[in-house]
């Protein structure tokens, strides 16, 4: 492929890491899209009103292609992004570990309080809780830091194999399971109390989901340190031909996994989830390296350009993303909850994602900052951020 000129920098932010975090952000709203349309998926069942070989179709691509993996890059950024951090602190003079609680402080309450009002699902929170473990790893070498992370997928795998062979279920009654689905589909149907009652209700149900989130979650952080460490994506020419090796391997065990996970019953099958534990992250690393040597071309370096705003803004997309899918779908809006066709509800996110890419790129035309950061990085760093970008 030809190459492009190198994506600029601003400051220490990579413009590549934006671009990727704009792609993970239309991940994770194509697969969160799903638990706003319906309140079966939350209880890991299928919408019985929209059983056709179509909508069965575009549910399976979403979970074979989507699912987890977005979420595994989202954290992997996370951790990418740190490293960054600790340097800008590092040239500023700051003391960056009680700089980077607060942050961790703020995204909790920020994750409680989207999980509360807005979506049940929520994954703010689980950073901040990991956020720590992250901060108190930050001396460990690269090498060390994907040992770890090895490690940690590895023993949550075998757990959750352990679990499967000695015959647990995490749906084990389909009946009721389907009966939890149509009581939260009705309750998303209500008004404010209704929605935040449902909310509340669902909270034991995504704690305990962290027994395996969290450490997945932590994990990818730690794979992000280390790429950090090694300044990964700093220059993308340099590793292009370890980027075509993880593309040989991650797309071939990566997408059979992930077929493997489909087939198996997705998150509601043990094994299944088993088996996507240790084959999505290759099939992460795989769309990463596509992604990063498409950004290298003159038409990929244009995709990266338009993805790079909402990636900047990332914490107020995520958060606008919820907003607008309530909006469109409880009763404090159109009230379309269990009405739309899963084709339906897909094409509807990617036409949310291009609403905000454009209005992402018109607010920072303007603003230094998307909202939620400005407030994130007033709360970090106790001072008020410049809010507006000075006329030309």
């Amino acid at each position: 492929m030809q190459e492009a000129a190198t994506t600029s920098t601003a400051g220490p932010r990579l413009a590549d890491v934006d671009a990727l975090r704009g792609l993970a952000l239309l991940g994770i709203l194509v697969v969160n899209i799903t638990y706003f349309a319906s309140g079966y998926p939350f209880h890991l069942v299928g919408d019985p009103s929209f059983d056709s070989w179509i909508d069965r179709g575009v549910i399976s691509l979403v979970e074979m292609l989507v699912a987890m993996k977005a979420y595994l890059l989202f954290a992997f950024l996370f951790g990418y992004s740190f490293t960054l951090q600790m340097e800008s602190a590092a040239r500023r003079g700051v003391d960056f570990v009680p700089q980077f609680r607060r942050r961790v402080v703020g995204l909790f309450a920020l994750g409680v309080l989207h999980a509360v009002l807005l979506f049940h699902g929520d994954i703010l929170s689980t950073y901040a809780v990991f956020g720590l473990v992250l901060l108190a790893a930050r001396q460990i070498s690269a090498r060390t830091a994907v040992i770890a992370a090895t490690a940690l997928l590895g023993t949550i795998a075998f757990l959750v194999a352990l679990a499967a062979v000695s015959g647990a279920s995490i749906t084990p009654d389909h009946a009721e399971a389907l009966a939890a689905g149509q009581v939260t589909t009705d309750a998303l149907r209500g008004g404010l109390g209704s929605v935040i009652l449902e909310h509340l209700r669902s909270l034991p149900a995504m704690v305990s989901a962290l027994a395996v989130q969290g450490p997945l979650a932590l994990s990818a952080f730690l794979l992000g340190l280390a790429a950090g460490k090694r300044q990964a994506l700093g220059n993308v020419a340099r590793h292009s031909r370890l980027l075509r090796r993880v593309e040989l391997v991650g797309y071939p065990l990566g997408l059979t996994g992930a077929l493997l996970f489909v087939v198996g019953g997705g998150t509601g099958n043990l094994t299944g989830l088993m088996i996507s534990i240790v084959t999505a992250p290759l099939l992460t690393a795989a769309y990463v390296a596509t992604a990063l040597r498409l950004f290298r071309t003159e038409r990929g370096a244009r995709v990266a350009s338009a993805l790079a705003p909402a990636g900047r803004m990332s914490l107020s997309n995520y958060l606008g993303q919820s907003l607008i899918c309530v909006l469109i779908f409880t009763g404090l809006g159109l009230g379309q909850v269990g009405e739309l066709a899963p084709l339906t509800v897909l094409l509807l996110a990617i036409a949310v994602f291009c609403g905000q890419l454009a209005l992402s790129a018109w607010w920072l035309g303007r603003h230094r900052y998307g909202p939620a950061e400005w407030a994130l990085r007033a709360w970090t760093n106790q001072e008020r951020p410049e809010w507006s970008r000075p006329s030309a």
